[in-house]
């Protein structure tokens, strides 16, 4: 598989290697840095003690040969893209991302970075559910029927009965029950609620949550094991 060398050396991921990017890209990249978390997972996993690179990435090759997933290796850094993961697939939750195996002396350290299109889907839905709230609340504000208060005053009216229907004994008519704001009771199931959205937003907020801190754990756990694991 063809490999494209990184822009100004650097892989993806772990900051400047050999050359000098422009200061308005290092900008850039830093500010992309300080939300980028929201849908990328950064960590590290310390190689057992005498494990050279080539041996880390045969040991962690099997997490890459699941369907859907395109890798390529260059020197000390593994890249990978996935596509219609399957649900068996450990790591089915990422889009892709890059691992790095540095050494320094006696000591390597296994670093990567992950990105994930669920997470950032979970973390917008609770943004979209709230705005179609106040959407909600706004038009429940606005879209008022002038004839409102008249078509409420007709509800309101009893009819009497007919002489024939009071003959036979029929009971009369009850009015309608009102609720605590004074309106017929089933108007307000007929009217928008934004409470819907409230409970939308709260779930996907709390799938975020667990997922982003769950995810971090997993991930770093299912590296560690592959690394450590008895051949």
């Amino acid at each position: 598989m063809e490999t494209v060398p990184p822009a100004y050396g650097r892989t993806p991921g772990f900051g400047l290697d050999r050359g000098a990017a422009p200061a308005s890209l290092t900008t850039e990249r830093l500010n992309l840095r300080l939300i980028d978390w929201i849908w990328r997972i950064r960590g590290a996993v310390p190689l057992p003690p005498g494990q050279s690179t080539d041996e880390a990435f045969d040991r962690l090759a099997p997490l890459f040969g699941e369907s859907g997933t395109r890798w390529q290796r260059a020197g000390d850094t593994l890249t990978f893209t996935k596509t219609n993961q399957a649900a068996q697939d450990k790591m089915s939750v990422f889009d892709g991302g890059a691992l790095r195996i540095e050494t320094a002396g006696a000591t390597a350290v296994l670093r990567y970075q992950l990105t994930s299109r669920a997470l950032l889907a979970c973390f917008l839905a609770p943004l979209l559910f709230l705005s179609l709230s106040q959407v909600t609340i706004l038009i429940k504000k606005y879209d008022k029927p002038p004839a409102a208060a008249k078509k409420d005053t007709k509800k309101d009216q009893v009819h009497a009965l007919n002489p024939i229907d009071k003959a036979l004994g029929a009971p009369a008519p009850e009015k309608p029950k009102k609720g605590k704001d004074g309106k017929p009771k089933g108007d307000d199931d007929k009217k928008l609620s934004p409470k819907a959205g409230y409970v939308f937003a709260e779930i996907f907020a709390f799938l975020y949550v667990l997922g982003r801190i769950l995810e971090d754990r997993l991930v770093g756990r299912l590296f560690r094991k592959h690394l450590t694991a008895h051949p």
